[in-house]
């Protein structure tokens, strides 16, 4: 596989942005809350105790929430599913509301240079609103993008779905950029320019047939 990271997209106008494991380093936030709705489900009877790495919780950041419970139990009863999912996503918010989360370095930087360079600035997540909304607040998110899209607006319909309802939103060329399968998908389905975050979540792999590969979120900047 060889990257073109000398490549310049001297054409795009429109930046689709992932949010966990491309600005936000989330498993910050994301561990001590999987743990604590693990607890809640060994305490139920529905799982057996045991001690989690990050390394096996990261692997389903940037997950749709139906992904991520056919990877882990997938014949978990749905009442179990809702609740435990309620526990994840009500301590994420609380972690990220009382400033415990933590964006990778530079990705304000880059938002804020991306903007003055003129670019439309697209959120897009495979996330709840209430977290998309979270992350808004905590980080002033609103500064930045022009339009902040998440999964759970449309159903949490596939990020490629998404994309191609939203893309003739917003000005030609477009650019994906994001750390997992699901982002490169959705760019090679829609047509688009893809760039993978190989710092994030993602397997290496999930990243062949990107347009571009970077280390950090700040050689972004010299792509675009």
């Amino acid at each position: 596989m060889s990257w073109e990271n000398n490549r310049k997209f001297h054409d795009v106008r429109t930046i689709y942005l992932d949010f966990d494991g491309t600005l936000h380093n989330s498993i910050i936030i994301y561990a001590p809350s999987f743990k604590k709705a693990y607890d809640y489900l060994v305490e139920s009877g529905k799982a057996k105790p045991r001690i989690w790495k990050d390394e096996e919780i990261s692997g389903w950041l940037g997950f749709t929430r139906k992904e991520m419970w056919d990877s882990f139990m997938k014949d978990l009863e749905e009442q179990h599913k809702n609740q435990a999912g309620m526990i994840i996503g009500r301590e994420m918010q609380e972690l990220m509301l009382s400033g415990q989360a933590h964006l990778y370095e530079n990705s304000l930087h880059v938002l804020s240079e991306l903007k003055k360079r003129g670019f439309c600035l697209v959120f897009l997540s495979n996330c709840s609103i209430r977290y998309m909304e979270a992350s808004a607040a905590a980080f002033n998110l609103h500064r930045y993008f022009d339009d902040m899209i998440c999964s759970e607006m449309y159903d949490f319909i596939p990020k490629h779905e998404i994309l191609s309802l939203i893309k003739k939103d917003y000005p030609m060329n477009q650019v994906m950029v994001g750390d997992r399968y699901h982002d490169m998908e959705a760019a090679a389905k829609n047509s688009i320019y893809s760039v993978f975050c190989s710092y994030g979540y993602g397997r290496k792999e999930e990243g062949e047939g990107a347009s571009a590969c970077i280390g950090s979120i700040l050689e972004l900047l010299s792509i675009v």
